[in-house]
């Protein structure tokens, strides 16, 4: 019984998972794409989908879920065994760029069913990693932002959204984008134009 039960949840989640990749993929290909089209694509029947996503809304919520949680990954990653302030700030926004260019249309596109208010909640515990981050370059004097840490942090978080978009608008080439931001978050931490140049560069 508790094999039966155990290989029952494995194939669910299997399907959850299969389920979330296609339609990731069919979304940002196609905005507009219905739930018959995901579970077609997916090669389940719609009661399937159903089944672990009772709307569209909750399909994209939890998609918005995993992409935060693969931010967070990335960004701690980043800046993992760095301890110089510049260069982990760097490190980090580079690494969350990378994934953050793999979402940006999911952002886009999860406006329209999770509030930026909810995208900004989900991102709370990636700010406060920057947080920490923002106020040791601080204390070194690394970083002679004229805003505190915790606003900063909010500045950076919007650095990255306002660049999504202008990948997304076409006025910034997705090549450059993540060195951008990265050149961007040093600059605007206080780090001076040559240094926050070089050391970008450098990675």
């Amino acid at each position: 019984m508790t094999t039966g039960t155990t290989g029952s949840s494995g194939r669910a989640d299997a399907n959850r998972r299969r389920i979330m990749q296609v339609a990731l993929t069919e979304l940002l290909r196609d905005p507009d794409a219905s739930m018959d089209q995901l579970a077609r694509a997916a090669g389940v029947v719609r009661r399937t989908v159903y089944g672990h996503f009772p709307s569209r809304d909750a399909l994209i919520t939890a998609l918005v879920d995993d992409a935060v949680a693969t931010v967070a990954e990335a960004h701690a990653r980043g800046r993992e065994g760095v301890t110089d302030p510049s260069e982990a700030l760097a490190r980090a926004t580079l690494a969350v760029w990378e994934i953050a260019d793999r979402y940006r249309l999911l952002v886009a596109l999860a406006q329209r069913s999770v509030t930026m208010e909810g995208i900004k909640q989900r991102l709370a515990p990636v700010r406060k990693s920057c947080l920490d981050l923002l106020e040791q370059g601080m204390d070194e004097g690394a970083f002679t932002s004229p805003l505190p840490a915790a606003a900063l942090a909010y500045v950076h978080e919007q650095q990255l959204f306002g660049l999504m978009e202008a990948v997304n608008d076409g006025a910034l080439a997705p090549a450059e984008a993540g060195r951008a931001a990265a050149t961007t978050a040093l600059l605007s931490a206080g780090v001076g134009a040559e240094r926050a140049r070089g050391l970008v560069a450098g990675l």
